[in-house]
């Protein structure tokens, strides 16, 4: 499994650095994707002083052109797209009456639209090597939206039903695709939503990114569509 090429959504902090850092750790070569240059910088930093090959690429997955040019950065830096992970996400906290229609955009706009960008700008790569995984972050509360959380839960759940009929298309060109949600992970997402979630209560970024790298195993090939829930 070693020396894939893994590109990462939101691999700038958080869950996507994590993944970024464990697939390195196995030999892998990462291209890291983020909105913000700088935290970009500090995961290649992380990657190579760890002994792994990172290239990075300033991008935000709402919008197609940006999305394309990440994917021709990775192609022109390593050749090939082998796993994509979508971890980037926006988790607003707001009850109805207090989200303004900008925001709920904004969710749609990541956490939506941003996945099907990624996967579709990557697929006839992964088609056209004979196959590859996709990993879509999603979370307890694709089925668990307590109040404040029914958008982004809503736009979970989308992610979760995206990942089992993208599946299905991916079977008989051997493309995985799963989806992960995870509950509560100690990440400036969450301290921003929830500044005083007891920490006993939380995992860590390492701990999605171990059952990511996981699910990118050729042993979970089968288990294609699966969303995998999982919490502290």
């Amino acid at each position: 499994m070693a020396d894939r090429v893994v590109m990462v959504t939101g691999g700038g902090r958080g869950i996507g650095r994590a993944t970024c850092v464990r697939f390195a750790q196995a030999g892998d070569r990462i291209m890291a994707v983020a909105r913000t240059q700088s935290e970009l910088d500090e995961t290649r930093r992380l990657v190579v002083a760890g002994g792994g090959a990172c290239e990075v690429s300033c991008a935000d997955v709402s919008i197609e052109e940006e999305v394309g040019s990440a994917v021709r950065d990775a192609l022109e830096a390593f050749g090939r797209v082998d796993v994509l992970v979508n971890a980037a996400g926006v988790a607003p906290l707001g009850a109805i009456e207090e989200l303004d229609a900008d925001v709920f955009d904004t969710i749609l706009a990541v956490n939506v639209r941003g996945v099907f960008l990624a996967c579709r700008a990557v697929w006839p790569i992964m088609v056209k090597q004979g196959g590859g995984v996709i990993a879509n972050l999603s979370s307890v509360a694709s089925e668990d939206p307590f109040p404040g959380f029914a958008a982004y839960g809503a736009s979970k759940a989308w992610v979760n039903a995206w990942t089992r009929g993208l599946a299905e298309e991916g079977r008989p060109k051997n493309i995985s695709v799963f989806s992960l949600a995870p509950g509560a992970v100690e990440t400036r997402m969450l301290r921003d939503a929830f500044p005083d979630f007891p920490k006993k209560a939380t995992m860590e970024p390492a701990d999605v990114a171990e059952m990511i790298h996981t699910l990118a195993s050729p042993a979970c090939r089968y288990a294609t569509g699966r969303t995998i829930v999982f919490r502290k």
